[in-house]
């Protein structure tokens, strides 16, 4: 199914704005407190048939979205879901992998391609890594999950909490970060180990760093973690090798995602504030180092769900979706900054929620929804990879 976009064109105070509107629509050297392997299901995996479409064959309700993605090396993308494992796509059918095929859980939290080309794979329920031929789940503890929908936000118990592996990232020095709500931990390839752990670390705020659900490095290697929900809250927190503090700007307590744009600046998606940007070299850095990003007034105030860079340098916003966000309504908005540099250009997708969005090496833009959506935009269409 191809969707087109309806040409809506509005003026704002400053720059021109054309809104283009569519019906559719997150140092480790301490003690070890290791994830051991489990068992490996190694061989030929009995991997769901091979569709056209993400299908869903795991019984999730309309609650459920398509969560995180990326693009391997080999030019396949992935797709990890709440509730229906994780999908690939190969430019013309999708693999389905599911607990029977060796994850975990169902529920994909986040996923990273580390330097080796080995998929980590975060769930509800623990950490694994597919290396091409097997999957290895590792576990932090045993528990249990329970959700309860209340048509905005996921509630889970507090040891589905602590299991849950909410980002991954890889610095430059290859190090691999994990932000769970048990805490964060690092991998350098042969250890697991509690980050905070290090006696060595500088953290005179007694930060916890639970619940981190974005990682980042900025251009001068300070580590940045956004603290996410319950019981996280902890604002933007930054580790400069040694010390460890946090910034809450404009009170907010509960970040998203992290971007780095075009010019080294960080742009950070919140749940109140709409997007925050700031430049990390600044002088005297501090919380009023932290301004609105130039974005549209139904974001200003409003829960933003992620944000994306393109490979053009254009800034992707998707807000959340609900009776009572106000008129955001859930969509997509693009900041496009042309060669005139007062000509700005939004795009909006409406009445929908997104979860995420990719840019593959094609520069299409895909979108993951609410209801297990996902849609690809070419520039110009709209096109639907779910049944």
């Amino acid at each position: 199914m191809a969707l087109t976009f309806q040409m809506i064109k509005s003026k704002v105070k400053n720059p021109i704005c054309t809104i283009l509107v569519l019906v559719l629509f997150t140092s480790c050297n301490g003690q070890t407190k290791p994830w051991q392997p489990n068992t490996v299901v190694a061989g030929n995996l009995s991997f769901t048939s091979k569709k056209p479409k993400l299908t869903k064959t795991q019984g999730t309700d309309q609650y459920q979205n398509v969560h995180c993605g990326l693009q391997d090396k080999d030019g396949n993308l992935w797709f990890g879901t709440a509730g229906e494992g994780l999908y690939r796509y190969d430019g013309k059918w999708f693999t389905q992998f599911t607990v029977a095929d060796g994850l975990s859980c169902n529920f994909i939290s986040s996923l990273l391609e580390d330097k080796n080309g080995n998929i980590w794979i975060g769930t509800r329920d623990g950490l694994c890594r597919y290396d091409g031929n097997k999957i290895t789940p590792f576990t932090i503890s045993k528990g249990f999950m329970t959700v309860a929908n209340n048509n905005k936000d996921y509630y889970y118990s507090e040891q589905s909490k602590k299991e849950t592996v909410w980002d991954i990232y890889q610095d430059k020095s290859g190090k691999i970060w994990f932000g769970t709500g048990d805490g964060l931990y690092c991998y350098d390839g042969n250890i697991f180990t509690r980050f905070l752990d290090n006696p060595d670390v500088i953290n005179k705020s007694g930060l916890k760093l639970k619940m981190v659900s974005s990682i980042l490095e900025d251009k001068m290697g300070n580590i940045w973690f956004a603290s996410g929900m319950p019981p996280g809250q902890e604002g933007i927190c930054r580790y400069d090798g040694s010390n460890l503090v946090s910034f809450k700007p404009q009170n907010e307590v509960w970040f998203r995602k992290i971007i780095e744009d075009k010019n080294k600046n960080l742009i950070f998606v919140t749940r109140i504030h709409g997007a925050l940007f700031c430049d990390p070299a600044a002088n005297n850095f501090g919380e009023t180092s932290f301004s609105s990003f130039p974005q549209p007034k139904e974001l200003l105030n409003n829960s933003l769900t992620t944000i994306l860079k393109d490979n053009a340098g254009n800034i992707w916003m998707a807000s959340d979706y609900g009776k009572d966000i106000g008129d955001t309504l859930g969509g997509v908005w693009c900041y496009r900054q042309s060669a005139m540099a007062n000509e700005k250009l939004f795009t909006k997708i409406t009445n929908h929620e997104v979860s995420f969005m990719l840019e593959d090496k094609e520069h299409n833009i895909w979108l993951g929804t609410r209801g297990m959506g996902l849609y690809r935009y070419d520039g110009t269409t709209l096109t639907s990879f779910s049944e």
